[in-house]
């Protein structure tokens, strides 16, 4: 039986964005191994239940942290016992610490995958990141033996500068029969069931709550809405250190009854299903599967200018786009949706029809490619 390990920084990121990949591997009589720090007690219902063993190594994110010399170390003696097949590292922290240690299986055989989730260099971002993080990350390609990129920027750009293969599929896959659009009657079910009534706007914006996920321009954007929607509701889907702030915003711009922190969710599907239409505030972004189960869900997204908004949302045709921080312009733009009827159930129609290519289905024909299975 051939043996895969899958790393990344923390157990949830393999959890969340790596089951069609196991499903696949498993299916093509793969044994599996996961090493990644173990936070899912921070993460509500995630479970590592689809892998056959799980290390718990000290990842940490800062590279500036010596818990990834201590992971480097644990993490090379269980490289250099398990004689792997294929180690497949993901996350910038997980990808350096796994391709050093797995430099002396390489040279045995092992084919080294890494999956870059979005680069953090790319056009328009820091100099910083061009100066330090670029000639890391072309350095390590020659570690790699098959780079697979999700978004077409960070495809071009790799092709072109470093020398390793590289391959583009369209994310890690998103369950196309879990987020569907409701059928008949089951948006009114789930409103009530939830404490909404049928007539009421909702919106939801989803994402860990950090400075770089921006829901504080999705909060100040409502106080226009609501002017037109008077009962109209935010919902937001995440935790993390901003919680407080963010709560101290919504107090302060009386808000309470209009957008409610509904913490981290395990039934999304179910929330997608009851609202209007989805909001993306992110300052950056590689490629946001919450934005792909929203469109599956038939909800166009009204969201920020980023790499990986602008990869996914056609302006006009399945949402609309608009620079950081203009909330006037984000609430025009919901505000147009809400109030025609007929353009949005044309955006609905063509969000389902855009994201299936991002669904399971279509993600593992593309991974049967990187890892040469007929």
């Amino acid at each position: 039986m051939k043996k895969v390990l899958l790393t990344a920084t923390v157990q949830s990121h393999i959890c969340q964005f790596h089951k069609p990949l196991a499903a696949l591997l498993h299916e093509n009589g793969y044994e599996i191994h996961v090493a990644a720090r173990n936070n899912l007690a921070e993460k509500n219902g995630l479970k590592l239940d689809f892998v056959d063993k799980a290390y718990d190594i000290p990842f940490a994110r800062s590279p500036k942290s010596p818990d990834n010399l201590k992971a480097y170390k644990q993490l090379k003696k269980i490289i250099d016992s398990e004689n792997y097949d294929v180690i497949h590292c993901n996350t910038p922290m997980g990808g350096f610490v796994t391709r050093l240690a797995a430099r002396r299986a390489r040279k045995k055989g092992t084919t080294v995958i890494y999956t870059a989730h979005g680069f953090h260099f790319y056009k328009g971002s820091s100099k910083a990141s061009w100066t330090v993080i670029y000639p890391i990350e072309k350095t390590f390609a020659r570690l790699t033996d098959k780079l697979v990129t999700i978004n077409r920027e960070d495809y071009a750009l790799a092709r072109e500068r470093f020398k390793t293969d590289v391959y583009y599929i369209h994310g890690v896959g998103v369950n196309e029969k879990r987020y569907v659009p409701a059928a008949e009657g089951e948006k009114s079910e789930l409103r009530k069931k939830h404490g909404f009534n049928e007539e009421q706007k909702i919106m939801l914006i989803i994402g860990e709550l950090l400075p770089n996920k921006n829901q504080q321009m999705a909060i100040r954007m409502m106080q226009k809405v609501i002017e037109v929607y008077p009962d109209a509701v935010l919902l937001i889907a995440g935790n993390g250190p901003e919680r407080e702030n963010l709560e101290n915003l919504i107090n302060e711009l009386n808000l309470s009854d209009n957008v409610k922190m509904i913490g981290y969710c395990t039934n999304l599907e179910e929330y997608q299903k009851m609202i209007d239409l989805s909001v993306a505030c992110s300052k950056r972004e590689g490629l946001p599967l919450n934005i792909v189960e929203s469109m599956l869900a038939e909800n166009p997204i009204v969201a920020t200018k980023n790499r990986g908004h602008c990869e996914l949302i056609e302006h006009g045709v399945t949402g609309y786009l608009v620079d950081v921080d203009d909330t006037d312009s984000m609430a025009d733009y919901v505000l147009k949706l809400l109030a025609d009827t007929e353009l949005m159930h044309k955006m609905k129609k063509n969000c389902r029809q855009f994201a299936l290519q991002y669904g399971f289905e279509a993600v593992t024909q593309e991974l049967k490619k990187v890892y040469g299975i007929e």
